[in-house]
């Protein structure tokens, strides 16, 4: 991601970025939602395969918008927070 690659900059720090599947190639395989602040924090919100829908509605996108506003604004007391509640995962 820092590196541009990225399929599609849907707005507000949320990121489209397709990831193939072992033997489907990226055309097989899903989409992933990412907010992503270039050199801060990237967090997963959403994943689905390309076979079971085409894209997100306009409503999902604009509360994906605002999770990500919330997400990348967390401080570090929030975020350690979020995770030892279980709200978030952290994945090293």
């Amino acid at each position: 991601m820092e590196q541009g690659q990225i399929d599609a900059n849907l707005g507000g720090h949320v990121y489209k970025k397709r990831v193939g599947i072992k033997g489907r190639g990226k055309s097989g395989g899903v989409r992933t939602l990412i907010a992503f602040q270039l050199e801060e924090r990237a967090f997963f919100m959403y994943g689905f395969a390309k076979n079971k829908r085409d894209n997100i509605e306009d409503n999902e996108l604009k509360a994906l918008k605002v999770l990500a506003k919330k997400l990348l604004n967390y401080t570090d007391k929030e975020l350690s927070n979020a995770i030892e509640a279980g709200e978030i995962i952290e994945v090293l």
